[in-house]
């Protein structure tokens, strides 16, 4: 007699990564000198969007995107990459030690700045209650740093880097 045991790892997958993405941002945004008020009012809207967005694999992007509100212009942002389908050892790690050194070296925004979260999705995503259309403020004037992957959860992962004036 054979028995045969299948485990759907990528449910919890998509819980580790969007727990572990939605904190990231979190800490860089205290970390770099903003206020997480904000965002932690926002986080039932931002973790219902990004994981189910994940569940369906038409999350593409996440953007954390600082900038002056007397201006309207960019003071920097962060981008996390999402990648499907990776062939992993299973694991589900965070390099939390490389987002640290990166906001160390990206430096403090002015507490005056504000920011918000924007996701980029495939054509034909399911809609999510609290979202809506946006359109990313430009980069011109700076330069990206990629650090590379930051969070795997077995198949699902993110790259992550930020952009600095030039």
């Amino acid at each position: 007699m054979t028995t045969l045991v299948t485990v759907n790892t990528y449910a919890h997958s998509v819980t580790y990564v969007s727990d572990k993405m939605l904190k990231t941002l979190k800490d860089i945004i205290r970390s770099s000198g903003l206020s997480p008020e904000k965002m932690i009012s926002e986080w039932d809207v931002l973790t219902r969007g990004i994981k189910k967005w994940l569940e369906t694999q038409d999350l593409q992007h996440v953007h954390l995107e600082v900038y002056n509100p007397q201006t309207d212009k960019l003071i920097g942002r962060w981008d996390f990459e999402v990648f499907y389908g990776y062939s992993g050892d299973g694991s589900f790690w965070a390099d939390s030690d490389a987002i640290a050194y990166h906001i160390k070296k990206a430096g403090f925004w002015p507490s005056s700045c504000d920011y918000r979260i924007v996701v980029i999705t495939k054509p034909d995503r399911p809609d999510v209650d609290g979202w809506s259309g946006a359109v990313l403020r430009s980069t011109d004037g700076f330069v990206r740093q990629s650090i590379g992957t930051t969070i795997e959860g077995s198949g699902l992962s993110t790259g992550v880097g930020y952009w600095r004036k030039a």
